[in-house]
């Protein structure tokens, strides 16, 4: 029998509604106790007594959006590489995304994906499937089978199906396999060319635009055919104020709908872009500080759900090239947690909502068996110093790409242990 006792902690449960100061007891991989209440528990004889000195516990992080090399682009990211980056960061779950090649659309694929995590990864890996074959909008993948064999969400990816046809018959089948759609919405015409927001900024740097309308034209169109056909639909990465209005109308009539955003959206916007800077270059592309803040806003008050790294490693060859033909996407996972922490520290959201849509809120939306201290579950957690002072530095990543937004930042909180069904996997 393993036992670990974490004493003199800040507790932080959303599923429970607590964020209080107590212990949390963990006996064989489970959550015995965690809370005040846990504080008069007794440990069992030989177990590991840890004073935390006032440092949080939280349930692990979900991280609902990550992009991994493998199969077909190792040496980008590995299912290995990414799991170590995850622990680095507190997280320990992801949804993988099926944008590898050959495209996660099958179920030999499903199954490569979670034999591969069984064997090589130190956290838990939740492969999501293609909608589509090939991820090319047409043909429809075998949602059954696929779902029984471990994928826990549809997705096509960094790619918009644009035939509605397609989408409402995906929508269909979802539904009546009781799975959620989970889609990246961009109009492939009206936004095919730009490489950053749209404005007065982009016409400064000479560099071609995409509307905010580019994104909600499809996404409104993906939130009629949900109440249409009474599915469940998330809306996988938003990045702006008109974005947020339109899901909240559709929550407000009643459609199954929930969203989610990356970190980089909640945190930077398109003057980070600088000089050119390449690792800025995002899909949806970095919005103006108006959007940003309307988006941390939409977070706080619960018309946004969910938070992710949008974790997406490049190399140096796909992006140490000019700006409008470098590739879109930045790596996440291990600053996801200290980037957010920044919304808590200058007092834009609470702790206990940051913790919500970083683990309880997507653990909940996909179905996972993770994001609570409730006794009995897995233990799944990160012990977190929310005031320890770390700089990002490239050297330090456990990624194999180091495409960062955040390279040189200066953060304030990072997981200082991570746990995966009670055995620590990280630890700082």
């Amino acid at each position: 029998m393993s036992a670990i006792l974490f004493e003199n902690a800040r507790v932080v449960d959303p599923s429970r509604g607590l964020d209080e100061t107590g212990s949390v007891l963990i006996e064989n991989g489970k959550i015995v106790a965690a809370g005040s209440e846990a504080r008069n528990q007794g440990a069992p004889e030989g177990a590991e007594r840890v004073d935390l000195n006032g440092k949080a516990v939280l349930p692990g992080l979900v991280d609902a959006r990550v992009f991994v090399g493998e199969p077909g682009a190792e040496h980008r990211e590995t299912i290995a590489s990414a799991s170590r980056a995850a622990a680095a960061g507190g997280v320990t779950s992801i949804v993988m995304m099926p944008d590898t090649d050959p495209v996660i659309d099958d179920v030999a694929l499903v199954e490569f994906v979670k034999r591969t995590a069984r064997d090589t990864a130190i956290v838990n890996v939740h492969p999501a499937a293609a909608i589509t074959k090939g991820l090319r909008g047409e043909e429809m993948t075998e949602f059954g089978l696929l779902r029984d064999a471990g994928a826990v969400a549809f997705t096509d990816g960094r790619h918009t199906i644009a035939n509605s046809q397609v989408m409402r018959r995906a929508l269909t089948y979802a539904r009546d396999f009781g799975a959620v759609i989970a889609c990246e919405t961009r109009d492939p015409y009206l936004g095919a060319n730009g490489v950053m927001n749209e404005g007065l900024f982009a016409s400064w740097l000479g560099l071609s635009g995409s509307p905010r309308e580019a994104e909600v034209i499809p996404l409104e169109r993906d939130l009629r055919l949900a109440a249409l056909t009474d599915s469940r639909y998330h809306a996988a990465q938003l990045s702006c104020a008109m974005s947020a209005e339109v899901v909240r109308g559709a929550k407000d009539g009643g459609a199954k709908v929930t969203a989610g955003i990356s970190i980089n959206h909640l945190s930077l916007n398109e003057n980070d872009i600088g000089e050119f800077r390449t690792f800025f270059r995002l899909s949806p592309p970095l919005r103006g500080e108006d959007d940003r803040l309307a988006m941390v806003e939409a977070v706080k008050n619960g018309t946004v759900d969910i938070v992710v790294s949008a974790h997406d490693p490049q190399d140096v060859d796909t992006k140490r090239l000019p700006f409008s033909d470098a590739e879109a996407g930045a790596i996440g996972l291990e600053t996801l947690l200290g980037a957010a922490l920044r919304l808590y520290h200058n007092d834009s959201i609470p702790l206990i909502r940051l913790v919500e849509v970083l683990s309880t809120a997507p653990a909940k939306i996909f179905g996972l068996d993770a994001g609570t201290l409730r006794p009995g579950a897995r233990a799944d957690l990160a012990i977190v110093d929310l005031d320890e002072p770390w700089i990002v530095r490239e050297q330090d990543l456990h990624s194999r790409s180091k495409n960062s937004c955040f390279e040189g930042a200066r953060f304030q909180g990072r997981a200082v242990r991570t746990i995966v069904a009670g055995k620590t996997v990280y630890s700082a």
